[in-house]
């Protein structure tokens, strides 16, 4: 099926696109570079649309943050967000996937 999406946040029309089917998952994100924040939070604005919801945790102790990142989008979107946020200098990127139904 084919509609037109228009994203609810920004009210922009984003064109005509193949509706997928949406899953589930968590990115689990470590920061070990606090200078990466700025681009993890460039990244999450861009992908706004998919996120449910975040929680960061400073972990002093070990000089880390840590972050959870809760979404609901297509396999791919998931998997392109993931890979992108691990290729930032000093951060790792782990995704859990829900059960396919």
């Amino acid at each position: 099926m084919w509609y037109n999406y228009y994203s609810e946040k920004s009210k922009k029309y984003k064109g005509t696109v193949k509706r997928m089917e949406t899953r589930a998952a968590v990115i689990a994100i470590i920061v070990k570079d606090n200078e990466s924040a700025g681009e993890i939070n460039s990244l999450l604005h861009e992908y706004c649309d998919f996120v449910i919801g975040r929680m960061g945790i400073p972990y002093r102790e070990k000089g880390i943050n840590i972050i959870s990142v809760a979404v609901d989008a297509p396999q791919d979107t998931i998997s392109s967000l993931a890979g992108k946020i691990g290729r930032i200098k000093g951060v790792t990127a782990k995704t859990v996937y829900s059960p396919v139904e």
